[in-house]
């Protein structure tokens, strides 16, 4: 069970704006479904094979995963660098535990099953 997502926009509205501008946190830059505006969102991004993974504290109803799911894609800027990332998709806790790297796993207490990969477009 994710996280509830009234913590979400508490979230945003308290710490997201801190992790913004303290510029450690890798940033996903996505467009929203139906304003088609832009949106910066600090996430956890684990680096995996081909791509990155996140994992989905709030689950797949989140405004963000809901967002790249229907754009097909986003932006991520990482360690200083933007990185195109295509064709999203959600896997298994399986799946993700098999290519997370190691410490990366969410604490099991959370009860996070839902995972978001997608891969590193190459230009």
């Amino acid at each position: 069970m994710p996280m509830p997502l009234w913590w979400g926009k508490i979230n945003n509205r308290v710490f997201n704006p801190r992790a913004l501008s303290g510029g450690r946190w890798p940033v996903l830059t996505h467009v929203g479904r139906r304003s088609g505006r832009s949106y910066r969102t600090p996430l956890d991004a684990h680096a995996v094979p081909g791509g990155y993974l996140f994992v989905l504290v709030y689950g797949s109803r989140s405004d963000w995963v809901r967002n790249v799911l229907a754009a097909g894609g986003a932006g991520l800027r990482v360690e200083g660098k933007e990185v195109t990332l295509s064709a999203p998709r959600l896997v298994s806790e399986e799946e993700a535990e098999r290519i997370l790297p190691e410490g990366a796993r969410p604490p099991r207490i959370l009860r996070i099953t839902e995972f978001l990969r997608m891969d590193r477009t190459v230009a």
